[in-house]
């Protein structure tokens, strides 16, 4: 069973270079092999993103720019990340509600997930998901 402190920041290389940085996610980065990326964009001010948990999938999340807050909870415990730098992410294990909230104007999320979409791997209201955990 998952815990939050099987979610973690990770820090992804940052190339600095005059002419602009350049930042790479790859194998040694996150713990998974990739099977899916998508992100988040033009996110209306006040709206959330996120609202679930996943059975298996496990993801990895960055803002390329912007900010905005990634609330945590394992069915014991919540926490609150912000994510505000291209260069590090936040690894979020399966078994763990999210909830993205507070995007700033302009945010992107990125998100790099260990398989393609399976709307059974979801569990999408926060009762199931805490039953799940009894």
């Amino acid at each position: 069973m998952s815990t939050l402190q099987d979610c973690k920041l990770l820090s992804i290389p940052k190339i600095e270079d005059p002419r602009g940085n350049l930042s790479v996610i790859e194998h040694d980065v996150v713990p998974f092999d990739i099977k899916r990326v998508y992100y988040l964009y033009d996110v209306p001010a006040g709206a959330e993103r996120g609202g679930h948990a996943h059975k298996q999938l496990k993801q990895f999340l960055v803002a390329l720019s912007g900010s905005f807050d990634v609330i945590l909870n394992d069915g014991q415990k919540e926490k609150v990340i912000t994510l505000n730098k291209p260069f590090e992410g936040l690894l979020i294990s399966n078994g763990i509600w999210r909830e993205l909230k507070n995007f700033s104007s302009g945010a992107v999320c990125l998100v790099v997930a260990s398989a393609v979409f399976e709307e059974d791997d979801y569990i999408r209201t926060f009762d199931k998901f805490m039953h799940s955990k009894n």
